[in-house]
């Protein structure tokens, strides 16, 4: 049963019933085979052999061998010793160490063998709280080396209850603001529903139906909104339609800013502006190329430079939000009811297409969406929509235009630092979730390089503050998100231990697969809180959508899948520090064919692809200038990654 390779003792027939009374083999013994430094399964399997059994059936029988030599292990408990005799020099070894105090562990059989030879250890550690041989926990180790025992599962099988309680903890964290982000949307559903109980049939407009009457619209503030362009793809006009389509009843302009008339966008926003040339106040302008900062912010600054002189309020929208009919007017009202706020935000609802890529970015945004469903004040702010004071443009309060245009790459990060800083109020108000639907077609490349762009936006910062602010989420994030995957890596190994346990009730009692099982079986009741949860706010915002775009198209929760929502979970916070790495190590990132070098934050060179750019941009594969199409790609995650990044070619230096 122990050491039957002769490390302390010396078998003289104590493993010999196994071979009987499995492969009836007459007077076997594992001397034959000379054992000494083999693992125990090794010279059972040798042993056989050596007796004419085929190695095949040696190897099929070997677990049978085992369950024999327990079996009569347990039989004769009272015999155990019978058959061995102690090497010699053990004895006076096991003594020198016992005066020195040296703990030796021994499992439950080991105890009773050795003190039938007579052997004495110093210092002996309860089994139960020490495990076996070897400090090696309840492994079976023998003393020194690290082989498996008979009686004991490998130690690597053995579960880490540190690592499953992390991941349930994180699972039932993520289920807990989910909740409570479901609750605050369902607050304005529950309070729209109110109001059309009481006749108003204009609640998604505003709350007050009086709040329509042409003496109330006729006091509104002027708002400009720019829009920054780049390229046009799939559902570009319609987000733009509905921008421009407004039922904001205060005077109203629209600057749609390219950087180029030979971009696609500005030929489209042409035709859309012409037709309803008669009904709104839009114009689209053309800002150049930028050389101090990333190309949204320069179109973003220009428009600053254009809007009308007495616009009180400036509002920035990306091309892929989808606004609704009173958006711009609850935006607005927030910024009436309270002057205080320096820059109001909303985030989107990712419409998944059913690549696996959609799924990875819904996914991404989903614990995001966590820190804008607080019903008003929060610390993030989403780029995609961000209103402000005009006046603090202006004015550069606070260097609100310096800070974007000496180097600025983020717009969102830098202008949520500056509030942060100066301890201004970023307010998101609980209406503000906008549908976004993604490209139909996203391969997994192009959800590689949105992910690199996330995370490049950490190694940009304005302040030395700012700088270990972004570190820390850095770090967080990393640590959150394979804190996550992992416990379901240890999961699979405790399932595939306990599938592979001994079938007896008795082995599974002292073996710690069963364990293994019930952790995993608590992060799988995690997981699906989890998922519920996740579930739950997608309906939630879903409905609201719906609600405050009645005459919109009809947002639908059949779409979606869940199976591929738990498999972009792992793969994307699988990838998201691999990706985060990359961006710190590399510090500069293509985006649609624009090339951006960061220096101590902030972007120091600017490279721009002649001939070999890309023709359609990364996400949302929008045309970027005319020409043939390219084929799209249909990159599998396999190809991508062992796809060599292709080096940018015939650039100029800006």
């Amino acid at each position: 049963m122990l050491d039957v390779d002769g490390t302390l003792i010396r078998s003289i027939g104590a493993v010999d019933n196994c071979f009987l009374r499995v492969l009836s083999l007459q007077d076997a013994t594992i001397d034959v085979i000379h054992p000494h430094g083999q693992t125990d399964p090794l010279i059972l399997v040798k042993t056989a052999t050596h007796f004419g059994v085929p190695s095949n059936v040696a190897a099929e029988k070997l677990p049978d061998m085992k369950l024999k030599m327990i079996e009569y292990a347990r039989e004769h408990v009272e015999e155990v010793g019978e058959g061995l005799e102690v090497l010699p020099g053990i004895a006076s070894l096991l003594d020198a160490l016992s005066k020195r105090n040296v703990a030796i562990r021994l499992g439950h059989f080991r105890e009773r063998l050795h003190r039938r030879l007579g052997l004495v250890f110093g210092g002996r550690i309860p089994a139960e709280k020490g495990g076996g041989n070897g400090g090696h926990g309840r492994s079976g180790c023998v003393l020194g080396r690290g082989e498996p025992s008979l009686l004991h599962p490998p130690r690597h099988l053995y579960p880490d209850p540190g690592v499953s309680d992390q991941g349930c903890i994180i699972c039932l964290l993520l289920a807990i603001g989910w909740s409570f982000a479901a609750y605050i949307r369902n607050r304005v559903i529950r309070k729209m529903k109110l109001q059309i109980a009481k006749g108003n049939y204009f609640a998604f407009i505003c709350e007050d139906i009086n709040d329509l009457e042409s003496s109330a619209q006729e006091n509104l503030p002027r708002v400009t909104v720019i829009m920054p362009l780049k390229g046009f793809g799939e559902h570009n006009l319609q987000n733009w339609r509905t921008q421009i389509t407004s039922l904001y009843g205060g005077p109203l302009e629209f600057l749609f800013v390219v950087d180029s008339t030979d971009d696609p966008a500005y030929h489209a926003v042409s035709l859309l502006i012409s037709e309803f040339q008669d009904n709104v106040d839009a114009k689209i302008i053309v800002a150049g190329l930028s050389t101090t900062c990333s190309q949204k912010i320069h179109n973003q600054l220009f428009g600053v430079e254009k809007m009308h002189k007495d616009s009180k309020y400036v509002l920035f929208l990306d091309d892929d939000v989808r606004l609704h009919p009173g958006s711009i007017g609850t935006l607005t009202a927030e910024m009436e009811k309270n002057p205080k706020i320096f820059i109001q935000t909303g985030y989107p609802l990712d419409l998944p297409s059913g690549s696996l890529g959609s799924y990875c970015i819904y996914e991404y945004h989903m614990p995001c969406s966590m820190g804008f469903a607080t019903g008003g004040q929060t610390f993030f702010l989403w780029g995609g929509c961000m209103m402000m004071h005009a006046e603090d443009f202006r004015r550069d309060l606070y260097g609100v235009v310096s800070g974007l245009r000496d180097g600025g790459y983020s717009d969102d990060m830098t202008l949520a630092a500056i509030a942060g800083q100066h301890k201004r109020l970023i307010w998101s108000p609980p209406a503000a979730v906008f549908p976004h639907p993604l490209a139909s077609d996203l391969s997994f490349s192009r959800y590689w390089n949105y992910l690199r762009k996330q995370t490049f936006v950490l190694e940009s910062y304005t302040t030395k503050v700012n700088q270990l602010m972004n570190r820390a989420l850095f770090h967080t994030h990393c640590y959150l998100s394979w804190g996550f995957v992992c416990p379901y890596l240890m999961a699979l190994i405790h399932v595939a231990a306990f599938l592979r346990a001994p079938s007896d009730a008795a082995s599974k009692e002292s073996s710690a697969s069963s364990c293994g099982l019930l952790l995993s079986s608590c992060l799988l009741i995690s997981t699906v809180i989890e998922l519920l949860a996740m579930l739950n706010l997608t309906k939630v915002e879903i409905q609201l959508c719906n609600m405050l775009s009645p005459e919109g198209p009809t947002v639908s929760q059949d779409s979606y899948k869940w199976g591929l929502v738990f498999l972009a979970m792992l793969v994307d916070n699988f990838l998201y520090p691999i990706c985060a790495v990359r961006s710190h190590f590399s510090q500069s990132i293509n985006w649609s064919g624009v090339q951006y070098y960061l220096k101590d934050g902030k972007i120091n060179k600017i490279e721009r692809s002649l001939e070999n750019g890309p023709r359609y941009s990364d996400l949302a594969w929008k045309t970027l200038f005319y020409g043939k199409r390219q084929p799209r790609p249909k990159t599998s995650i396999l190809s991508f990654l062992s796809r060599k990044y292709y080096s940018v070619e015939a650039t100029k230096e800006v």
